[in-house]
């Protein structure tokens, strides 16, 4: 490791450290900001972010609008591009004021990290996606195998996700007595559930399938009788 990069890593703990702690952020939103640190590291050849000038950050700035994502092979979104200039920006900020890099960093240079009002606008711009259908669900529920206790937990969970809309790692966090048939409702209580942002709400069953709702209604009842969970 070279010496510029064993200060940049010092450095960036330090902020870590900082986000965590000063601002409570979670681990996974400091993964994705040390993943934009990472990308500009790469595209400056690791240099000493005490040597930072603002025409590292157009010349990265090009370099981004013309990277492509390594999985897809397309270019990266302009929702990505933004998420990761503005991580930038928020640390270069950050260093502007911290002791030994004042004197080489300007408030100003970080604001070099800014994309024009129009792609900001493209990249906030909310989009409908895609969804399956009710008819396209009720096929998949119907022709799922449900011989065994794994197989019928995961059309259970389908059928929730169809009635409430919960996202995924709310789903693989709820408890049998979160889950109220008889009221109509789950409790996503972020003690336990992984919900966004850590809330606490209650999600409602929509009146969409009766066979869905019979779907988590038999399962949650196997749950208590036959397998003898508790709440």
């Amino acid at each position: 490791m070279t010496k510029a990069t064993a200060a940049n890593e010092r450095i960036k703990r330090e902020y870590f450290r900082y986000l965590k702690e000063a601002h409570g952020r979670d681990e996974a939103t400091i993964d994705g900001i040390a993943k934009s640190l990472a990308r500009f590291e790469e595209a400056t050849g690791d240099r000493d972010f005490k040597r930072f000038h603002r025409e590292q950050a157009v010349a990265f700035k090009s370099k981004l609008a013309a990277a492509v994502n390594a999985r897809t092979g397309e270019r990266l979104s302009k929702a990505t591009v933004l998420g990761t200039l503005r991580d930038l920006r928020s640390f270069f900020m950050w260093l502007a004021r911290e002791p030994g890099f004042r004197s080489h960093i300007a408030y100003a240079d970080a604001d070099y990290f800014n994309l024009p009002d129009k792609e900001v606008a493209v990249a906030r711009a909310r989009r409908e996606k895609r969804v399956p259908t009710l008819d396209q669900v009720g096929q998949v529920l119907e022709t799922m195998p449900s011989d065994g206790p794994l197989e019928r937990r995961d059309r259970a969970l389908i059928a929730v996700a169809t009635l409430t809309g919960a996202r995924v790692g709310a789903l693989a966090s709820l408890r049998l007595a979160d889950v109220d048939v008889a009221g109509g409702f789950v409790d996503q209580d972020a003690r336990h559930v992984r919900t966004k942002a850590a809330k606490t709400f209650r999600t409602y069953f929509m009146p969409v399938d009766d066979d869905a709702m019979a779907l988590i209604r038999d399962w949650t009842e196997e749950l208590a009788r036959d397998h003898l969970w508790g709440a």
